[in-house]
């Protein structure tokens, strides 16, 4: 240990040399996304925007002319993606006045200060499924362009359901045939969005449905559904849709036996590949507790970006956390999650991480982390098999793993970094101390 120790300070030593497209991280414990053991004592080099070696202090030399960065004592892996957020929403508790009040905000307030706020929690890359669509589609296009700060943003835009909830026309389109399920995905496909969002299916027509993914699949799109009810789910695997969102079902103690069967059958069917789902569990889990304990409300980290009033807004809206009608039937659902999460795993869908960001006191900030220590500290999952399912599975969700999910060579380098042992303390990640989005050092 002390000749790597001498070997990393002298690396530190030509830091003042360094050029700024050249990064190399060197000394930290590396958890690169892959099913291989952690890497001790690493160096990750970076040159521009991708990643261009990996290995260890002692066996692969650093570039003369890359800037040192020290992550001695850290664990360091790929950025995290959150494949459920809202960056129209900002843990108001009031949705229908939020709506009322902000909706000409969102593209140049609300949206950009979620989607910083993200960013600084160490989220590099995000899906967001529901938005306005020229607001969605012009925040994602002003961050690839550098113009403002955030992840790398997979957008929906609106909801496609039956029937709009009243006043939510903007972010939300109704169907009415199935010509019209068509042309609303072509319209949402030739503006340019990443997936189509689809909700209350259970509501349609079985031919509106069938409409709906077979024109996104012809425009390569993924098809991504709620699962709030059992028949949401019997429609969406009837109909090929690529995912599911939400551990829904109310209150019954678990899904009920033909959803399992089916659930098991597609997932046995390795020529469609992967079942996604996106449980989102934390949220609920974690609220009877939220309500007893809601110091974490006056943390200023969900401030980032927003106006005093707007701030001002959401902490009086949310005084007594007791009251939210959104949570009303959360002490009747909060006991049965578990054993639906633990269901979904049995059934073989992949699950990935994601937090529906926005909601009621789901602040951008800190809604991931809270996400991977339910997965960990109280579902039990593995803290690499958690960590993969917010690095490298929603990578390859939305069929770009070729160029992002892990720290390997020729991939963007999206790299986080924490001071302490994350697979031994996921929890750490609350307090990201290092975020590189695309090799620019961001945090």
């Amino acid at each position: 240990m002390k000749k790597l120790c001498l070997a990393a300070a002298v690396m530190l030593a030509l830091a003042p040399a360094a050029n700024a497209g050249k990064l190399a991280l060197v000394g930290g414990t590396l958890v690169d996304g892959t099913l291989r053991e952690p890497i001790r004592d690493s160096v990750v080099i970076v040159d521009g925007e991708r990643i261009v070696a990996v290995g260890s202090v002692g066996d692969l030399p650093v570039p003369a002319d890359a800037e040192v960065i020290s992550t001695e004592g850290m664990t360091v892996m790929p950025g995290l993606w959150d494949m459920h957020v809202h960056l129209m929403i900002n843990g108001h508790a009031d949705y229908d006045y939020w709506d009322k009040t902000y909706l000409d905000k969102q593209r140049d307030v609300i949206m950009p200060a979620s989607a910083e706020q993200l960013l600084m929690a160490g989220i590099t890359s995000a899906r967001d499924l529901g938005g306005p669509l020229e607001d969605s589609l012009a925040v994602r296009d002003a961050i690839n362009a550098g113009k403002i700060p955030g992840p790398t943003m997979y957008m929906s835009g609106p909801f496609i359901q039956k029937k709009p909830y009243p006043g939510t026309e903007a972010f939300r389109w109704g169907v009415d045939s199935p010509a019209d399920a068509r042309a609303k995905v072509r319209r949402l496909a030739e503006a340019g969005v990443d997936v189509i969002k689809l909700i209350d299916q259970d509501q349609m027509a079985e031919a509106e449905i069938a409409a709906i993914v077979d024109e996104a699949h012809k425009h390569q799109l993924p098809v991504i559904a709620h699962a709030h009810r059992p028949e949401e789910v019997r429609r969406g695997l009837r109909h090929g849709v690529d995912g599911f969102e939400h551990t829904g079902f109310a209150a019954a103690p678990e899904f009920p036996p033909d959803v399992m069967e089916a659930l098991k059958e597609r997932t046995a069917n390795m020529a469609l590949g992967p079942l996604f789902w996106t449980p989102t569990v934390e949220g609920l889990y974690n609220f009877p507790y939220t309500v007893r304990n809601h110091e974490f409300i006056d943390n200023d980290s969900w401030h980032r970006g927003l106006p005093p009033e707007i701030v001002a807004d959401i902490r009086k809206s949310l005084e007594h956390p007791e009251r939210i009608s959104y949570f009303q039937q959360t002490p009747q659902r909060q006991p049965t999650l578990r054993r639906k999460f633990e269901q979904l795993r049995q059934a073989g869908v992949l699950m990935l991480v994601g937090t529906d960001s926005g909601i009621p006191m789901k602040f951008h900030s800190q809604s991931t982390w809270n996400e991977l220590d339910v997965w960990v500290n109280q579902f039990g999952v593995p803290a690499v098999d958690a960590i993969r399912a917010a690095t490298y599975w929603p990578a390859v969700a939305m069929r770009v793993d070729d160029e992002y999910g892990t720290v390997t060579e020729g991939k963007y380098a999206d790299i986080v970094a924490v001071r302490g042992d994350a697979l031994r303390q996921v929890a750490l990640l609350q307090n990201i101390d290092m975020v590189i989005k695309h090799g620019k050092r961001v945090k």
